[in-house]
């Protein structure tokens, strides 16, 4: 049955042929022992959650319907097994003494079974196959690669953390020696090319080269040490895919206006281009005279065709974008790879890959296998063998309402409310504000990373345990960072002072300064890894911890010289010896990562995950948690097992990866439509000010508090979860909360409460606040605690010191106190501190909805939700008084705050109008079609005549603007003629 408790989930021998795997029924998994191994099937599973699932954006449920088994994989198995059995029958001298090396039961240092079955599975199909009447599978694998004219390939999947990298040696040495036994064979070849996702991968792999210190030949016991000089024979390039890119000629390294004047009027700019041969020289130089050559692809789910006349997939923007990156990098890797097998003979390709499927964006169904995909070994076989962590993911919260636990899929909920552009965005010195359920998240995880932090202490590992966050951008990641680690804050005096992190053991900061040591790495893998170069935006972003590292670089390589070393090296030096005694990267506890970390990276100390970024595909889950599976420890016991290690994941909806094979018809595609701003019409761009809240003016010296029902505040878990229950595939569940806040002093959190209060509301224009008023201010919020907070069940008064639940509160005293303040109040907008100004530019989105064509919108359609907006649309392209409008909706992003029931939310608008007035002067309108008035809808309208237009009216940075209430449809020309100013300046201020 679902949830079923299973004390220890490890029931194979990572050394031996898995014999035994858990049942998965209905609900998911189950614990009887079926006494079989696992057939390789097309998903991968993962615990439901809980709460039964009605509808999500990922498939999620179980059914053991779903599983379909791959025929080809595990006929091949089958066949490899009974050659196993019988002595290996039908392959050179040289590899039979290879493979009675490998498995001798004798070995100091043992391969796992997953990388002895990967082996033979490549030797089988090279050398016995074809002779002993299984033809058929080398014919069936051929046409697979009609998709890859010229490159014969083989998938071999291998579960992150289960080897890779010792089978990629193992190729090398088997190929390379029989070479050498056999020079004539023309099987085998002693050139490689290995090409990898990033220049942290290639570096990494430096270990195939035999000359290598740290080589795996000696360190792996592949070989005997009499056939280590042999090996020096081999010929190895290794590169990242990055350097298939066609470069600048050197004799045309001219200006790019030059370039441009010199294509002529066809525009043609490839005669400034290397041609794809004289690319393949360039990457393959060191193979010298080399006929033929085999080629290892590492992550090899990068390197595919893009499926011809397939449908465009309907994705998020943030989707298309990662989609079109994905396709980009496949054209790349594998345009490259059939350049060079135009010039050389390649004799095999291999791909190795946890994941070897189709990528989203790619024309196949996400996570469709790759057709030549020869061996399987899975995420969970690599459970049941003990050789990775097992990840859990939330299975339930003490949330009373929704479908999915919070954690789970965290990025749907919080989205909404974090920078959507690049650091950039971010104004400098501001102190960072996350949403209440990515707080809750990070702190409820960070107590139970405390708690293995102390254990890991106690224990005397050495090396601290490592928590990951994975976000969507740098602005993003820039806030997560300065959260957690510390931000610098710009005195009236106009110096700065470092302002701690909110989570301790990860703050960089000390005494007010950065600290010699970071505790927390921010990083960006794409620009590192690319070898492109760090850009500008980034490395202001991360300049002082640029620094701090150089300055540690300086104090443990004094014979070395810094200016050696690039940014963009000292980062990924850093990032890759996490995990490692006496490196650089040794003190790192946190890493805050713009989009995936590294592939290849192999800290082995990551114990807790946190996704702040969208996961539209199962693929990009398993990627993400497999940067955590790593083990700490390969001891076995007295029965030759591991013991389980665990990995905690939030904000990832790890689920099941659903591949060809499924009977299940697809729905019939609907036609969509691309919604985007038009760049032709960029004179009819429609700006507004991001507000989050608003305040007063207020001149008196006293304060003082008339306190309401509007005053009070509902502690409820509906607002986040106090209590998340993780489940892994299988094994022990672990519960995280956030019991730790508890130990915080009630008289602080009124401190805290009091603090926000008085910095958000009573600054006077330069942003200084008054702190003669603090123990008023004080004062009030104690007694605001004592009689307007109301901690319902699960709740705690300490949850306040989450900052939009600080912020909640301290908005409620301060209405109180603008009551209980006689006289005239100035009302100001609190403008949001980052992205201040949202815009029309950049809008692009898919919709199946139905569309009206505009010509004074600068988007191309308006969406329709109804019928009504057709005729306003029509009504407002036929006035003169409008020079541009845009239909609003979560997209465009236009927001009023407002409060309903005492709790914040955001109204959206139906329309934004540009209006010139009669005096020529230009109005905005926000404009709201409505039927009959609700009490949400009236919180809604109130907030916007009375609070928003005023606010921005009265700061006068943003125009002038009007709200507009339009109950009919039909009226809407004269309603904007006759209800609105014919001047701006008859607006409404307050």
């Amino acid at each position: 049955m679902a949830g079923v408790v299973i004390e220890n989930p490890i029931i194979n021998s990572p050394y031996a042929e898995p014999t035994r795997h858990w049942k998965f029924g209905e609900d998911g998994i189950t614990d009887e022992i079926v006494e079989t191994r696992r057939i390789s099937s097309y998903f991968v599973p993962i615990p439901p959650p809980k709460k039964k699932i009605k509808q999500l954006a990922l498939e999620t449920g179980w059914t053991v319907e779903r599983e379909k088994p791959n025929e080809l994989i595990s006929h091949i198995r089958r066949r490899v097994a009974e050659w196993r059995l019988g002595g290996y029958q039908g392959v050179t001298t040289t590899t039979r003494a290879l493979l009675e090396y490998w498995v001798n039961p004798a070995r100091e240092r043992r391969f796992f079974f997953c990388q002895i079955e990967a082996l033979e599975t490549a030797i089988y199909l090279a050398e016995v196959a074809d002779r002993y009447g299984q033809a058929w599978i080398c014919k069936e694998l051929r046409g697979f690669n009609a998709a890859n004219p010229g490159v014969y390939r083989t998938a071999i999947k291998m579960a992150t953390g289960s080897g890779k990298t010792v089978v990629m040696a193992m190729l090398v040495a088997w190929q390379t020696l029989n070479k050498i036994a056999q020079p004539q064979n023309k099987e085998f070849s002693d050139a490689f090319l290995i090409v990898t996702p990033g220049i942290t991968v290639r570096d990494r792999l430096r270990v195939l080269l035999a000359n290598d210190p740290n080589n795996y030949y000696v360190e792996r016991d592949i070989v005997r040490p009499d056939q280590l000089d042999l090996l020096q024979r081999a010929k190895i390039v290794i590169t990242n895919y990055h350097a298939f890119g066609l470069r600048d000629r050197p004799e045309f390294a001219a200006a790019s206006l030059t370039k441009k004047v010199l294509a002529g009027p066809d525009g043609d700019m490839s005669r400034f281009k290397e041609t794809p041969a004289e690319m393949v020289r360039r990457v393959l130089r060191d193979l010298g005279t080399k006929k033929s050559l085999i080629v290892i692809n590492d992550e090899a789910h990068h390197c595919y065709r893009e499926k011809p006349e397939s449908e465009e997939e309907k994705l998020a923007a943030d989707e298309r974008v990662e989609a079109g990156q994905n396709r980009e990098a496949a054209r790349i890797w594998l345009t490259g790879l059939e350049a060079v097998a135009k010039k050389l003979d390649v004799r095999a390709c291999y791909d190795l890959s946890a994941t070897p499927f189709f990528l989203r964006g790619s024309g196949y169904r996400e996570g469709t296998l790759f057709p030549w995909a020869i061996s399987d070994f899975s995420l969970i076989d690599a459970i049941e063998c003990g050789i990775v962590k097992i990840p859990r993911v939330p299975v339930s919260d003490n949330r009373v309402t929704g479908e999915m636990p919070t954690y789970r899929d965290l990025w749907l909920q919080i989205r909404d409310d974090l920078p959507k552009k690049s650091a950039r965005s971010l104004q400098d010195g501001i102190e960072p504000r996350l949403p209440a359920k990515l707080e809750g998240a990070l702190r409820s995880l960070y107590e139970h990373y405390e708690k293995a932090y102390q254990a890991w202490a106690q224990s005397g590992i050495g090396m601290p345990p490592v928590f990951i966050v994975v976000c969507n951008n740098t602005a993003v990641s820039k806030l997560v960072y300065d959260y957690v680690a510390g931000w610098e804050k710009t005195l009236p005096n106009g110096s700065t002072v470092v302002v701690p992190g909110q989570l301790s053991t990860f703050n960089n900061e000390d005494d007010g300064a950065w600290g010699t040591r970071p505790n927390t790495l921010l990083i960006d893998s794409v620009q590192i890894e690319s070898g492109a170069g760090m850009d500008e935006n980034f490395k202001r972003v991360a300049k002082n911890e640029i620094e701090e590292f150089k300055n540690e670089y300086r104090r443990r390589f004094p014979d070395r010289s810094v200016a050696d070393i690039t940014n963009e090296d000292l980062l990924r030096e850093v990032l890759n010896t996490i995990g490692k005694p006496d490196r650089l990267g040794e003190a790192i506890k946190c890493v805050v990562s713009v989009s995936m970390l590294t592939e290849g990276w192999d800290a082995n100390t990551v114990t807790h995950i946190l996704g702040v970024r969208a996961f539209g595909t199962q693929l990009l889950c398993e990627q993400v948690v497999g940067r955590g599976l790593r083990r700490v420890s390969y001891e076995t016991g007295a029965d030759g097992m591991l013991s389980p290690e665990y990995a905690e994941v939030y904000g990832v909806p790890f689920s099941f990866i659903p591949t060809a094979g499924s009977t299940v018809a697809p729905p019939l595609p609907k036609q969509l439509y691309r919604v985007r701003a038009l760049p032709e019409r960029a004179e009819l761009t429609i700006e507004y000010p991001r507000v989050v809240g608003y305040r007063y003016e207020l001149p008196p010296e006293r304060i003082e508090a008339r306190f309401s029902d509007d005053s009070r505040l509902n502690l409820t878990t509906d607002m986040l979860p106090t209590e998340t229950r993780l489940d892994p595939i299988v094994g022990e569940s672990n519960i995280t909360n956030l019991d730790g806040l508890k130990a915080v002093r009630v008289q602080h959190i009124a401190f805290v409460i009091a603090r926000r209060a008085l910095v958000t509301h009573f600054g006077d224009a330069m942003g200084t606040d008054k702190p003669w008023l603090f123990p008023q201010m004080l004062a009030i919020a104690k007694r605001w605690m004592r009689e307007c907070l109301i901690c319902k069940d699960n709740t705690f008064p300490q949850l306040l010191a989450l900052q939009e639940l600080t912020l909640a509160a301290s908005e409620r005293i301060y209405r109180a106190i603008v009551s209980g303040i006689p006289g005239e109040k100035r009302l100001l907008p609190l403008l949001r501190p980052y992205e201040t100004i949202g815009s029309t530019v950049g809008v692009s989105f898919d919709t199946s909805k139905s569309v009206y064509t505009t010509q004074k919108s600068p988007l191309n359609y308006v969406v329709l939700d109804s019928d009504w907006e057709a005729r306003v649309a029509e009504a407002l392209e036929s006035m003169d008084e409008v020079i541009a409008y845009v239909k609003n909706d979560d997209r465009v992003g236009f927001r009023i705050p407002y409060s309903d029931g005492g709790m914040p939310h955001d109204y959206i608008p139906d329309f934004l109008i540009r209006r010139r007035t009669a005096d020529g002067s230009e109005l905005m309108v926000i404009a709201e079609v409505t039927g009959e008035r609700r009490k949400a809808k009236a919180a809604k309208i109130e907030t916007a005549e009375q609070f928003w237009v005023p606010a921005i009216n009265n700061l006068g940075r943003f125009g002038r603007w009007q709200f507009l209430e339009v109950t009919d449809p039909n009226d809407v020309k004269r309603l904007l003629r006759t209800k609105l100013p014919e001047s701006t300046q008859e607006v409404v201020v307050a």
